[in-house]
């Protein structure tokens, strides 16, 4: 590896460090923070090495790129100090082994094909909505609910159909979700998870780039550097065809794919929030049926006039 590749692995691992050194405060570790004024928010970079028992020096050549293979021990010393989550140290742990490599592992090229298996499997999940999503959350493949369960996705060209995307770009999406603020947080400690671990993601890069410039929200929450995930819960939705629901949701990875997950949405039998789910199913599968109607109308019409542009 050269020095401009590990000083760019290196950087990633600064950047963490930044960002959580700056969420935390002198009190939150038993400190005093003292009478004069802080420039710096959260802890000082000799405050934090020396919580964790390390030199000043050797802290900030890790910062700064320039220290790329600290030990398992500095490593949890550095995440107890930072009073990291579970998500957070599993995060750090693995920016400290991709630093450590001795030669650059080249990113996965993302797959966006379904398997046949899968998209049967998706059917036979009626009336709960589905989806297949990317590791990026683009919208890869779903049944008739969950396509509808987010109003007017459907409408965007298929590549261009993503979750990240409709959350801060798509007018519908404040309305739609109860807890909108919650949601994109979520969605943006994922993509910052991936980032850490393949920050040349040639997928996640066109995703992030797009985001930066045109949502300030998403720029806002990038900067923090969150990289909690979340695999299942609940959610309740403001859906403009089937009123109010709150349905649980699971999500499960699809092994021998490239990061994609599998999205499942439920609710108890018997209840308004099912009736409305399999509503909401049903108005799905006319959709869909009225775009085939179309699309094998204008096939037909191209067909008989061969001068038509479709032909």
């Amino acid at each position: 590896m050269n020095s401009e590749q590990r000083n760019g692995v290196g950087t990633e691992l600064g950047r963490f460090l930044r960002a959580r050194r700056a969420r935390v405060t002198p009190e939150e570790v038993g400190l005093t923070a003292g009478s004069g004024l802080r420039r710096t928010p959260g802890l000082r970079r000799e405050e934090l090495a020396t919580l964790a028992g390390i030199s000043i020096d050797y802290y900030v050549r890790m910062e700064r790129g320039k220290e790329t293979r600290p030990s398992a021990s500095v490593v949890d010393s550095l995440a107890r100090a930072l009073l990291l989550e579970d998500d957070e140290l599993e995060h750090l742990r693995s920016l400290a082994a991709r630093a450590a490599r001795s030669a650059p592992e080249p990113p996965a090229a993302p797959g966006r094909t379904v398997r046949p298996g899968v998209k049967l499997l998706l059917e036979s999940l009626r009336p709960q909505p589905a989806h297949v999503v990317s590791r990026t959350n683009d919208l890869l493949a779903a049944n008739p609910g969950g396509m509808r369960l987010l109003p007017g996705i459907q409408d965007w060209p298929a590549k261009e159909r993503n979750i990240a995307r409709y959350l801060f770009l798509h007018p519908a999406s404040r309305d739609l979700f109860h807890d909108w603020n919650t949601q994109v947080r979520g969605c943006v400690a994922r993509l910052r998870a991936l980032a850490g671990t393949d920050p040349d993601a040639p997928d996640l890069t066109r995703l992030a780039g797009e985001l930066l410039l045109k949502s300030p929200e998403f720029a806002r929450l990038w900067e923090r550097y969150d990289v909690k995930g979340h695999s299942y819960g609940r959610k309740t939705f403001h859906h403009p065809d089937v009123g109010d629901l709150t349905l649980g949701y699971q999500s499960m990875e699809l092994e021998g794919t490239s990061g994609h997950r599998m999205v499942t949405y439920y609710a108890e039998p018997g209840t308004a929030d099912h009736d409305a789910m399999v509503l909401l199913d049903l108005l799905g599968q006319e959709k869909s049926a009225k775009r085939t109607s179309a699309r094998d109308d204008r096939s037909a019409a191209a067909e008989e006039d061969p001068a038509s542009p479709l032909s």
